[in-house]
């Protein structure tokens, strides 16, 4: 099982978004401060809907690339032209930025128009035709399938697409079943595709907050979870005491099985990540 996986070198990458205030700003740069100290391979920045925060997510890319780390922008097509898509591309490949997470994106809300891409293969091929190799292009994979797939096998037959096109490597959706993620890789073996997998980890600090956002992106939060998670009512030291549990134990069992690397969702808040880095004991290995 995860042979594939295991010949990857493996990667631990942090995600942050773009703020929208001064205050925001400010906590993102101490945010990313205590980050940095873990030295991860990169940082990536989202993309809004519908490229809804260009400009910020601009300026937070240039801001951290001035910083002397890696950063990978997100760069969603959906609602685009291919010269708006051309011209965010070159900014980029200007700045020295060589690394893009290449993504469909959600229309933004009241556009009925999908644009000049429909899928995020197609911003992958677009990409490479521009480019070249210019770009190490990271994608993005669902273990649990993408909420608007009509079927399981639509969602996986898009993902080869996007590999086939020219995609380097995948970040996963998080996910708190470590079964469909290895399900997910042993398709890909068996369908040949030979990029390295990485499994998306969202720490959990409010419940409330991650059923909104599971509810969104159609990943699953397991019964049991959900069970233990309501008892503890509004207790949120014991929900996030618990939440670190079971995190620290997925990503335990990831590594141990072959994967190649986490990258955390941060929400801009360093806390959880650092803490589960610490109980995996990354820093001492020699990854």
């Amino acid at each position: 099982m995860m042979e594939s996986q295991k010949n990857f070198s493996p990667a631990f990458s942090f995600e942050l978004f773009p703020p929208q205030t001064l205050q925001g700003i400010e906590k993102l740069r101490q945010t990313r401060q205590l980050l940095a100290q873990y030295r991860p391979k990169f940082f990536s920045v989202t993309f809004g809907a519908g490229g809804s925060t260009r400009e910020r997510t601009l300026e937070t890319v240039l801001e951290i690339q001035a910083e002397g780390h890696v950063v990978a922008p997100h760069l969603s097509c959906i609602g685009s032209t291919q010269q708006n898509i051309r011209s965010i591309l070159e900014k980029y490949h200007d700045a020295g930025i060589r690394h893009i997470v290449a993504l469909r994106g959600d229309l933004p809300s009241g556009m009925a128009q999908a644009g000049e891409f429909r899928y995020a293969s197609e911003l992958v091929t677009f990409i490479r035709q521009e480019f070249g190799a210019a770009f190490h292009i990271e994608v993005a994979a669902y273990p649990e399938y993408h909420p608007q797939a009509r079927s399981a096998q639509t969602d996986f037959d898009n993902f080869r697409r996007k590999v086939e096109t020219g995609a380097n490597s995948a970040i996963t959706q998080y996910f708190y079943n470590a079964d469909a993620y290895f399900y997910f890789v042993e398709t890909c073996e068996s369908a040949g595709l030979d990029i390295p997998i990485v499994p998306g980890i969202m720490p959990i600090n409010k419940f409330s907050q991650l059923v909104r956002f599971s509810d969104t992106c159609g990943a699953e939060i397991p019964r049991w979870m959900r069970r233990k998670f309501e008892g503890y009512g509004d207790d949120s030291d014991s929900i996030q005491a618990f939440g670190l549990d079971v995190v620290t134990d997925l990503c335990d069992r990831l590594l141990k099985a072959g994967a190649p690397g986490l990258h955390f969702y941060t929400l801009n808040s360093a806390q959880l990540s650092i803490e589960i880095w610490k109980r995996l004991n990354l820093s001492s290995k020699a990854y």
